[in-house]
């Protein structure tokens, strides 16, 4: 009885252990090849006019913002995280006075563990996107009120 509460309690701590020595990664985490930000635009804007689809990651069958930066990215050799989310954390922040081509902006719409949608910068203020469902990739302004009240950041990834 004696060995049996002893190799418990020690099987206890080797998961304590485990648990424990275990890192947390910090919040921006993700480091990514860069990319050349006028590839990254002109790849984005051939895109234009592609259906929007959930979960979409490519253009035969569609996009979804995320799957827009992703695909993208992986075309141009690089790898980037899939959900909005994720991308958030990637990068180094960027004010939006401060945006270039090739920038992602990032938004909150619906309040729902932001940010919850993305998009590459074009040309100050314009980014690309997939905006959503019965939507196609297409460009809007960040001055636009809509996007402007949603703004959550950007990020630059260099």
């Amino acid at each position: 009885m004696l060995f049996r509460r002893s190799s418990l309690g020690f099987l206890g701590l080797l998961f304590l252990a485990a648990c424990t020595s275990v890192r947390q990664r910090p919040e921006h985490y993700y480091h990514i090849r860069p990319v050349a930000p006028k590839a990254l635009v002109a790849l984005a804007k051939k895109q234009k006019g592609e259906p929007y689809r959930y979960a979409g990651t490519d253009p035969r069958s569609g996009f979804d913002c995320s799957g827009l930066v992703w695909w993208t990215y992986k075309e141009l050799g690089s790898s980037m995280p899939r959900s909005a989310r994720e991308q958030y954390h990637t990068g180094r922040a960027v004010e939006m006075k401060d945006l270039r081509p090739g920038d992602l902006v990032f938004f909150d719409i619906g309040g729902k563990h932001p940010p919850t949608h993305v998009g590459i910068v074009t040309q100050p203020p314009k980014f690309i996107h997939a905006p959503e469902t019965g939507e196609r990739v297409r460009e809007n302004n960040l001055e636009e009120p809509y996007w402007n009240m949603h703004f959550y950041g950007a990020r630059r990834i260099e």
